[in-house]
């Protein structure tokens, strides 16, 4: 239990780091290529937690921890970025580009659709069920094409940085440094943090899917949550929008796709099947989110709703195996 409590205060703490070089960075770069960095260096401690997973042999922990980065991300992170930005402002509404959250909802769902598919063979026990560990790497490879093509015209888009924005404090090699350190620091954090994990889920006597989607995924995203949160009550709306939805986008869309990949190699195989209802929670927060950012703006009430969504998936968690 203290080992897992050093760890997660340890996660916490390179967020904090993260999130300050992250601010310092997107003073020099546009709100694209800032967020598309981030939730790179963002999304490590999710890799390398789920490759421990893998090589200790907890498949479940391993596919709800990278589900719940999706969901975490999607619902309880974007969430309290919405409310903490729409709060500050005068009119109580938050406002930002409606292009990302629109291409992050299509590249949620092109994940899903994967997801779905083989659940429905599953629960049909037709001839694609016995071969889904073909049809995930299939998946994974064309689906980590879309999101280079995507990368390619998204970064190309990026207007530039905020005329307006204070001179960073620190030099551009500092902040990338501070960047790097980061990520590199999280592997090791991860691997503690994984190693300390079955005792303490036999220690609280919860389940492993809500250690994986709630506990896991929180912690190691750590990061999104303290930086989208800070940039938010800043009022700058665009760059925190930029980070969370980048990072829904990249672990669904590429971090996901190289797991399946990468998990080759490793004694116990990751693949794009998921128990159903986690299948349909993947597809409902694909719809809500779209429904709620894709306008370009979001007001507190819409917060509320992403977090309670949240809430209500975390307590169907805690009773899965």
């Amino acid at each position: 239990m203290l080992a897992f409590a050093l760890a997660t205060v340890s996660l916490a703490g390179i967020a904090w780091m993260v999130s300050f070089a992250v601010d310092q960075t997107g003073r020099r770069f546009g709100p694209a290529i800032t967020g598309v960095m981030h939730s790179t260096v963002g999304n490590l401690p999710e890799f390398f937690v789920v490759i421990f997973a893998l090589g200790a042999g907890q498949l479940i922990v391993a596919e709800t921890a990278i589900l719940g980065s999706i969901l975490v991300n999607a619902l309880l992170v974007l969430g309290l970025v919405i409310l903490a930005g729409a709060l500050r402002e005068r009119e109580g509404v938050m406002r930002f580009s409606p292009r990302l959250p629109n291409d992050t909802a299509t590249l949620l769902l092109l994940s899903t659709f994967i997801i779905i598919l083989i659940s429905l063979a599953h629960s049909s026990a037709d001839r694609a069920s016995h071969h889904v560990e073909t049809i995930s790497i299939i998946g994974a490879v064309v689906i980590l094409l879309v999101y280079g093509a995507w990368l390619r015209q998204y970064l190309r888009s990026d207007p530039g940085p905020d005329a307006g924005l204070e001179r960073p404090r620190l030099s551009q090699s500092a902040s990338l440094g501070l960047l790097i350190a980061g990520g590199v620091a999280s592997a090791f954090v991860s691997d503690w943090f994984v190693h300390a994990l079955t005792p303490t889920i036999n220690t609280l006597n919860i389940s492993k899917s809500f250690a994986g989607l709630v506990i896991v995924a929180i912690a190691g995203n750590a990061v999104e949550n303290v930086t989208g949160v800070v940039l938010a009550t800043k009022g700058r709306s665009e760059l925190a929008i930029s980070v969370v939805k980048n990072s829904v986008g990249q672990i669904a869309a590429f971090l996901y796709p190289a797991l399946v990949l990468v998990s080759l190699l490793t004694a116990t195989r990751l693949t794009f099947s998921l128990a159903p209802v986690y299948a349909g929670a993947l597809f409902g927060t694909a719809v809500i989110v779209w429904q709620i950012t894709g306008d370009g703006e979001a007001t507190a009430f819409e917060g509320a709703a992403l977090v309670a969504a949240f809430v209500i998936l975390a307590t169907v968690a805690a009773f899965e195996p």
